[in-house]
């Protein structure tokens, strides 16, 4: 049924893109495609003379000299349009004057159908991502009324309601409502929305209807923070982008050189034309911008920022992954993690009631993990008769006439209360628990592990890190208990800021590629020094989202995995497309042409193959399946 109802859609707004992307520029351009090819045609069929079909030739040559002279000029490169202007002239002059204009025809044939599916493959980023409305609901004391995004203030009240995207970054004054927020985080689960909970603008209330304060309008919301960072990533290229253009910079003066050579030895025009096809270098250039756009969308997709394809390419190359502990491999998020009683008098829920209750009224955000386990555990918690904080030491209270101790080691030696056997915290935190003075049990408190962190550290094994590294400002048993659930290959502990950018320098410099996981603001040093610095959690902070060359919009650990797999598949991708989609077919093509078994127009026909093939096997990326990527 699923299907059945989207393949329409997707099939009607596929034919709506198309549309909008042609302009009248490129209508112009199919008429004069069509015009120059039914010119040829008539004169194959001697219904015109030899001078209307060369002024067809100028009329459909004119816009790659154009081009070609541009490029020449402003760039300094030498394309296609130089290439296909060139060998035209050199058909026409040496009397292939039918396969050159058929030549040109096929030539602008392929180079507009490139054209347009680039732009189609750009425009398919912000159709990937979303877009937000133009118009927002908004709440006076006058009523409610519809205004333009543009005249939106910060302190206006925005109304919108189940089916409409939410326009404004902003917090939620009133209503209730179920909120996608897949544009943001990558994440299709909807979550509810209370006064007080933040939106964001671009994401789509689902059911309900909320009330937003607007706090950040237009420009300045995260949505437009997203769609220009990805739109700006193009710019960004890749050192096998950047190797692809030089290559094509040096194969010119040699191409030319060589077809010079095959003339003056064959004296065969037909020949130098058919080999001019397969010797422009134009498809290097395509080969890799269109990898580029689509995994950088397909990532914005997923929740996953990608600020230019240097960064791809950087991290499908890494081979050492260093992560920042606290709040990237754990959540920054004490719970309870055991309770051991160390008195037959006790269990184990009654030594969590009877400290939840001595703790009851204090502030300290180790006895709040307490009381909230407690409350989770639907243990009703008595409320102390006597209570005293002891600063450093824990909590002395009377409950149900029992005196009461819940703090460290040191709050029960202060006490003369004896401690039967050593405690190990083994990298968690004990709470001691002494009842009547009577050392009663222990409570151990850690920082949570993010869900899903050892399955991501194995998917990065596996795709090819060799070593995972934890640096962390934590002392060393905390740090060790951390890596030993992860399986984290090297732990370094006690670190300053400094410390860690030293330790990645070092890593470095030993010929490492190292990408380094942090917050994106307490890390920025490290994520700086890093070779690819990946920020999580930066959907509500422009900072964060400014700080690190790859930002992922949730803290969700196994989008880390999820970027890597693109970033690995994009560069592959990269390689088919030079290797298979322009080495193998132009090399078959120059020996078919040598071997005089192809002419020009053949040779046209096929030279469209190499840039279909690189177009659908770039294009792919939107679509592949790709594991936990949207």
């Amino acid at each position: 049924m699923t299907t059945e109802a989207t393949a329409p859609n997707a099939s009607s707004s596929n034919v709506s893109t198309l549309w909008i992307l042609m302009t009248r520029e490129r209508w112009i351009e199919v008429g004069r495609i069509v015009l120059t090819g039914i010119i040829a045609l008539l004169y194959w069929r001697e219904l015109v003379s030899i001078q209307i079909l060369w002024i067809a030739v100028a009329i459909g040559l004119y816009p790659l000299v154009k081009k070609g002279a541009l490029d020449l000029i402003h760039e300094h490169k030498i394309g296609t349009e130089v290439f296909v202007t060139i060998a035209t002239l050199v058909a026409v002059l040496g009397g292939e004057t039918v396969a050159g204009a058929v030549l040109m025809v096929i030539i602008l044939i392929a180079e507009f159908i490139a054209d347009l599916n680039t732009d189609r493959a750009r425009a398919s980023i912000k159709s990937l991502i979303g877009s937000v409305p133009q118009v927002a609901m908004v709440r006076t004391t006058s009523g409610d009324r519809v205004v333009a995004i543009a005249t939106l203030k910060v302190g206006d009240v925005v109304l919108t309601r189940a089916g409409e995207q939410i326009p404004v970054d902003g917090t939620v004054t009133g209503g209730q409502a179920s909120v996608n927020e897949a544009t943001i985080t990558g994440e299709s689960i909807p979550k509810e929305k209370i006064a007080g909970a933040r939106v964001f603008a671009g994401t789509l209330v689902e059911a309900g209807a909320i009330d937003i304060g607007a706090e950040k309008i237009g420009g300045d919301t995260t949505f437009s923070r997203i769609i220009a960072l990805v739109e700006n990533a193009e710019a960004v290229q890749a050192p096998v982008q950047k190797l692809a253009d030089r290559v094509a910079a040096w194969l010119i003066p040699i191409v030319f050189v060589f077809l010079i050579v095959v003339y003056l030895l064959t004296r065969d025009v037909r020949m130098i034309v058919t080999l001019m096809i397969f010797t422009s270098p134009a498809e290097l250039g395509l080969a890799t911008p269109l990898v580029m756009i689509a995994a950088i969308a397909r990532a914005a997709r997923s929740g996953i920022l990608i600020k230019g394809g240097l960064y791809l390419e950087l991290l499908a190359k890494v081979d050492v992954m260093v992560f920042d502990k606290t709040g990237t491999l754990t959540a920054n998020k004490p719970e309870v993690v055991r309770i051991e009683s160390r008195s037959p008098k006790f269990s184990e829920m009654e030594l969590l009631r009877l400290a939840a209750a001595a703790d009851r009224r204090s502030a300290h955000p180790l006895a709040k993990v307490i009381v909230e386990n407690a409350l989770r555990k639907q243990i009703e918690v008595p409320e102390p008769e006597h209570y005293e904080q002891l600063q450093g030491r824990g909590a002395k209270a009377r409950i149900e006439g029992h005196l009461v101790l819940v703090g460290n080691a040191a709050l029960l030696v202060e006490n003369n209360v004896a401690v039967s056997a050593e405690v190990e915290g083994g990298g968690q935190t004990p709470i001691h628990i002494a009842v009547d003075g009577q050392f009663a049990g222990v409570i151990y408190i850690a920082d949570a592990l993010r869900p899903r962190a050892r399955e991501t550290l194995t998917h990065l094994r596996e795709s090819g890190v060799k070593r995972i590294i934890m640096l962390t400002g934590d002392n060393i048993a905390t740090a060790n208990a951390v890596a030993t659930n992860l399986g984290v290959d090297e732990v370094r502990a006690g670190l300053m800021p400094e410390d860690k950018v030293a330790a990645i320098a070092e890593l470095q410099k030993q010929g490492h590629r190292v990408a380094m996981i942090g917050d994106g603001v307490n890390d920025a040093p490290a994520l700086a020094r890093a070779d690819v610095g990946i920020a999580m959690g930066a959907g509500g902070t422009h900072a964060a989202l400014e700080a690190a060359d790859i930002a992922l919009m949730t803290d969700d650990l196994g989008k880390i995995a999820v970027a890597r797999a693109i970033a690995r598949r994009a560069y592959r991708t990269i390689q088919e497309n030079l290797f298979v989609g322009v080495g193998v077919v132009h090399v078959l093509g120059i020996t078919a042409a040598l071997l005089g078994l192809i002419g020009p127009i053949q040779a046209a026909v096929i030279h469209l193959g190499p840039d279909v093939l690189v177009f659908v096997n770039s294009v792919k990326l939107l679509r592949v399946r790709i594991e936990g990527a949207a």
